[in-house]
This record gives C-alpha cells, sequence and structure tokens, in this order.
C-alpha cells in the first residue's frame, strides 16, 4: 500500500475477478493516489476466501494513513475478523473495516480517500453508502 498520506481500501471478496473488477473501478473515481488491495479467491484460486492473503493485505493495509476493508459476504466477512485477531494493535489502529454495499462503499470511500481525508471519514462514507437510492 501507497505511505502517501492518503487512506488506501483493501476489496475482499469470493471472486478474484469481482474483487480486481471493483478495485479498477474505483480506482478510476478516486486516482491513482489511492492504493487499492483486490483480494479474492481462495487458496485453490476458485471460489472462496483466502484468509492468509487477507491477513496480508490488511496487513500492507495497515501502513501509512492505513486503510478501509470492504468485503462482500460470508467466509469474507469471517476472514476479515480473523485476521484482525492477527493483526498487532497498531496495525488494528490504521485498519476500519465497513459495514457496506461491496460496491457503492467502495466507490464512496475511494472517491472520499482522494480528498485526503482520515480514515473514520473514508469510513463513514462507505457506510453512508449503504442508503444511497438508485432510483
Amino acid at each position: 500500500m501507497s505511505e502517501n498520506g492518503y487512506v488506501g481500501l483493501v476489496i475482499v471478496s469470493h471472486s478474484a475477478s469481482l474483487a480486481q473488477g471493483v478495485a479498477e473501478l474505483v480506482s478510476q473515481v478516486a486516482g491513482a493516489d489511492v492504493a487499492i488491495e483486490a483480494v479474492g479467491g481462495g487458496p485453490d484460486d476458485g471460489l472462496g476466501t483466502d484468509g492468509a492473503r487477507v491477513l496480508e493485505a490488511m496487513r500492507r493495509g495497515s501502513r501509512g494513513a492505513g486503510s478501509v476493508v470492504l468485503m462482500d459476504l460470508g467466509s469474507s466477512v469471517l476472514a476479515v475478523k480473523a485476521a484482525l485477531g492477527e493483526l498487532q494493535e497498531d496495525e488494528r489502529d490504521r485498519i476500519r473495516v465497513a459495514d457496506a454495499p461491496l460496491v457503492e462503499g467502495a466507490v464512496a470511500a475511494g472517491v472520499i480517500a482522494s480528498t485526503g481525508e482520515d480514515a473514520d471519514g473514508v469510513l463513514r462514507a462507505a457506510e453512508e453508502a449503504r442508503n444511497a437510492g438508485k432510483l
């Protein structure tokens, strides 16, 4: 992750292609300053969640200004919770976990992160996306 003062994002999904797609979308609106880690798929590269890869991505995300973690569902949520338990206290202090829709939350978080907002502000943006209407 970047240590340029901008909060980064960690995107966790059951699908590597979904995680990469969300990261690609967010990078288009957030720009190059916002570092994005995309973690998806199980240990065998099929669908699922690889806890070791999630932990490593969160460790990278804990550098600098920290990061906001967004995940899809089920085992990705469990993997993030387990990784939080494995992080050192100083690493955990720079990580925020969003209870937010993956795509909408990641886009909102990326936009706000690109303004230089702190981790709590980026988290708030992600979580407020839950209530955004589409029609």
